[in-house]
């Protein structure tokens, strides 16, 4: 019995590339780039020397390049994930990564397996392009859960800094200055965009509509309708924290009750590729007896049309709406 080690070889290698990415990412930008850092990444920035237009600038321009490149061809499927993930990277650089480790990926599939050119081609070309969107979209999604678990407390802060006597702009800039990455740069942002003359309501607007959150619209719509109708803005945004936060642990509740089916769902999806890929491993030999019948391609197109219902099915069942 001859047992494959090619298909380990190649998990390892995409989790090698993937590691790189990250420590590409924290190589260029050290870790003041890091999500969850304490001192904001605005206030670290400041606190460098620089001045807080060109602090405004240089994050404006990191919160709006991936959209504006959408039309580079098939970058469109990372632009919007590498908008709420707020990478740094530009376009051309996060290209240029994709490139690298495509390279590092032919490398290491030539140094570690007996493959074909082609076949090591096609497939660190989807290494390297997959390690990246693996990357991007899993950075979004921890960036996203972070803000929204943020929201409430620097809602309440606001709160408190307007009851004390405080004008919405001087409780936007203690947000700004007391919360951490990644709500306290984007509040910083909205501060300073505040200070030079744009309207906070419409700032508030177009970051809730950039990050897709609804906690942060329901955010811009109180603020506007207070500056066009008045009223008291403490009580309104005392309210929403509340909402906020109920809603915050009704989906944690949520996601604690159906965490069995979820991984129930995945186990189910992805047990019968493992389980053809332990048959090749283990006995690459196994279907010889019925690989040159003619019934063998069209039974093979039928099994994996069935997987990727499968698949789509069980997605299907587990994703509960709240």
């Amino acid at each position: 019995m001859v047992i494959s080690a090619e298909p380990l070889i190649y998990g390892l290698i995409f989790i090698a590339v993937l590691a790189l990415v990250q420590g590409i990412y924290l190589t260029v930008f050290g870790k003041s780039i890091s999500l969850n850092n304490r001192v904001n990444r605005r206030l670290e920035m400041l606190e460098k020397g620089a001045g807080r237009e060109q602090v405004l600038e240089q994050l404006r321009k990191e919160m709006s390049q991936h959209m504006k490149s959408k039309s580079i061809p098939l970058y469109a499927i990372l632009a919007d994930k590498a908008q709420k993930a707020n990478i740094a990277f530009t376009p051309s650089q996060l290209i240029m990564v994709m490139g690298v480790l495509t390279v590092v990926a032919f490398f290491l599939l030539s140094f570690g397996t007996g493959a074909s050119l082609p076949i090591r081609l096609i497939i660190s070309i989807i290494m390297g392009v997959g390690a990246v969107f693996v990357w991007v979209n899993r950075t979004a999604k921890k960036r996203l859960a972070m803000m929204e678990e943020q929201l409430p407390d620097a809602v309440e802060l606001m709160v408190r800094s307007l009851r004390v006597g405080h004008p919405f702009s001087a409780a936007l800039q203690i947000v700004a200055n007391e919360v951490p990455d990644p709500l306290g740069s984007e509040m910083g942002v909205i501060s300073d965009e505040a200070a030079y003359g744009r309207d906070v309501g419409e700032a508030l607007k177009h970051m809730a509509e950039r990050m897709d959150m609804q906690d942060l619209r329901f955010l811009a719509v109180a603020v506007t309708i207070q500056q066009t109708s008045g009223g008291n803005l403490a009580e309104i945004l005392d309210g929403l924290a509340k909402v906020v936060r109920s809603r915050f642990k009704l989906f944690r509740r949520v996601k604690a009750i159906t965490a069995e089916a979820k991984w129930s769902g995945m186990f189910l999806s992805l047990f019968p590729i493992l389980a053809l890929v332990m048959i090749n491993v283990i006995q690459p030999n196994y279907y010889d007896d019925v690989k040159e019948t003619a019934a063998f391609i069209p039974a093979c197109l039928v099994v994996a049309a069935f997987l990727v219902t499968n698949i789509f099915v069980m997605r299907m069942l587990v994703n509960i709406k709240v």
